[in-house]
């Protein structure tokens, strides 16, 4: 596997759900996994739900599958107004293969708030239901990637196409079938729990952040990009007669303006603070249970199809074709260490042309104030939040960047959680 598709697959981690083996969870729990339908899956779910207070096993499975139903929510919701992907890194959450729709339903900037929203508490139960499950818990399940997956079109049915194995190899590989020589078969126990509910709470705390503000602004000079055909304030000025969709945004004259204009309009008032406080609580919770899920990783003494393997996990991963040493567990932990420093205002985000003061991202997020990502760059919308104190160094990140090797950090990282 090549870096760039370890990347993507990596990447696409941020969607899947933990799961269970057959062999030892609940009946519903198999069904829930191996469902051709939504129906099926959500009758399914509502068992395991039902028995998540008495049977860890069932907690953890509902948990799982609140995960997916909340990212079958947004996949249907994009589908549903003819969400055309923008394949690109920079708009990562903005990379799900939903099919195209040739009949999209109109979509205002309410009625994405209200996705967004829908999406996010969904997660919320998702992150309570697995956080439910007992930390003694003996899980050990196993699940076939390639049998799993979310319905991408909303037309009740769970495809093969839409098989989480699938999904990978459209991200990884720009569409085709999964590679059948690569088993995408995993063993899920309890430390992948805590993995699967920090995903969650990181997914959360992008929810949040972006409902914290009105971003109707940037909605309507630039969603038309993304959704050409939904009857966007100015589409019939903006979007080409044939749509024109074909690569990424970089490829497309007309959807890179539009990216410019987004990036210019992404000048948020705020209108829920609430909602920007609870994203960094969501992301120290992430902090939490990554240090939670390597604590149990590191405890483990098996190697059975390891999800997120550790050093005496010996072999590697048939997902990132890399394989985790103690450099890496190190190093990691280093990374957390730092991320809650800054989130808790203890370390100052250096700024580029700024000297003796740093960004306190405590502040940042607790005290909100209307954000502007361009003068955030340049440095007047960052320039309440600066203060004197010990501010994160180059060095600090560069030496932690080489423990991870010649994969580099952020593969480890999309991976790691």
């Amino acid at each position: 596997m090549t870096l760039l598709k370890t990347v993507f697959a990596a990447a696409l981690s941020v969607f899947l759900p933990a799961s269970l083996a057959w062999a030892e969870m609940p009946d519903a729990a198999k069904s829930l996994f191996e469902a051709k339908s939504v129906a099926e899956r959500n009758t399914a779910l509502s068992t395991l739900e039902a028995a998540a207070a008495e049977d860890p096993a069932s907690a953890y499975a509902a948990g799982a599958g609140e995960f997916f139903t909340a990212l079958q929510f947004l996949a249907g919701g994009l589908h549903r107004h003819g969400f055309e992907s923008p394949k690109s890194f920079m708009l990562p959450l903005m990379q799900l293969p939903v099919p195209d729709n040739p009949n999209p339903e109109p979509l205002t900037y309410e009625e994405f708030r209200a996705i967004l929203v829908a999406f996010r508490d969904r997660l919320e139960k998702s992150a309570a239901t697995l956080g439910s499950v007992p930390a003694n818990a003996d899980i050990g399940m196993v699940v076939d990637l390639t049998r799993a997956g979310i319905d991408l079109n909303e037309d009740g049915a769970i495809a093969p196409d839409e098989s989480f194995a699938a999904i990978m190899a459209a991200l990884s590989r720009n569409g085709g079938a999964p590679d059948a020589a690569v088993s995408l078969t995993f063993r899920f126990d309890r430390a992948d729990g805590y993995w699967l509910q920090g995903y969650a709470e990181f997914l959360m705390a992008q929810a949040d952040f972006w409902l914290a503000h009105d971003f109707r602004a940037m909605f309507d000079g630039s969603f038309h990009m993304l959704f050409p055909r939904a009857k966007l304030p100015l589409q019939d000025t903006l979007v080409p007669p044939d749509s024109g969709m074909n690569g990424n945004i970089f490829t497309s004259e007309w959807r890179f303006a539009d990216f410019i204009s987004l990036v210019h309009l992404i000048n948020w008032p705020v209108v829920e603070p609430e909602r920007r406080q609870a994203a960094r609580r969501h992301l120290l919770e992430m902090i939490r249970l990554s240090r939670e899920d390597w604590k149990a990783i590191l405890a483990e003494t098996d190697n059975d199809r390891e999800w997120l393997p550790g050093p005496q996990q010996k072999g590697v991963n048939p997902l990132t074709g890399l394989e985790v040493g103690q450099e890496q567990v190190q190093a990691w932990l280093a990374t957390l260490t730092m991320a809650e420093d800054l989130l808790e205002g203890r370390t100052l985000l250096p700024h580029f042309r700024i000297t003796g003061k740093g960004v306190n991202m405590k502040r940042f997020f607790d005290e909100p104030k209307p954000f502007d990502l361009v003068l955030s760059i340049t440095g007047p919308g960052i320039a309440p939040y600066l203060e004197s104190g010990r501010i994160l160094t180059s060095d600090d990140f560069d030496q932690i960047e080489r423990q991870f090797g010649g994969a580099g950090f952020l593969t480890f990282a999309l991976w790691f959680n």
